[in-house]
């Protein structure tokens, strides 16, 4: 899926930022310099959302920009992340499966050096509408 949230950015004396995410509790960051906070609010927000994802908590939707109070020296920037593209990043080991198909299926892919886990995983790849 893919979200876009608002981040509160903080800059710090020591040149450092901090950054929450006011919309996802406990979502939260820093980075040595505006580049490294930016990676790292992906990175948490990534993160935040595929656990929730996984343990199937409701997501709340994101506030508008517009809507957030900021004090001292803070400003916002949208953070935008795929978690599919998180999920197949971390999640990529193989799993096995069984499958049943008519011998005589069977012994003409054999013939042909077809791949099997390669086409089934075209083939679910198709049907399910997933792009690399």
């Amino acid at each position: 899926m893919k979200y876009a949230y608002p981040a509160v950015f903080t800059a710090e004396e020591n040149g450092l930022y901090d950054v929450n995410f006011p919309d996802l509790e406990g979502c939260s960051t820093s980075g040595d310099d505006i580049a490294d906070a930016i990676y790292m609010a992906q990175d948490v927000l990534n993160l935040t959302l595929y656990e929730m994802e996984q343990a199937k908590e409701s997501i709340p939707p994101a506030s508008s920009p517009r809507d957030i109070k900021l004090e001292g020296e803070q400003f916002i920037s949208v953070v935008a992340v795929d978690t599919d593209t998180y999920r197949r990043f971390f999640e990529n080991k193989s799993v096995k499966k069984t499958l049943t198909i008519p011998m005589w299926l069977n012994e003409r892919a054999e013939q042909a050096n077809v791949n099997f886990s390669g086409v089934l995983q075209s083939a679910l790849k198709e049907l399910l509408h997933v792009q690399e």
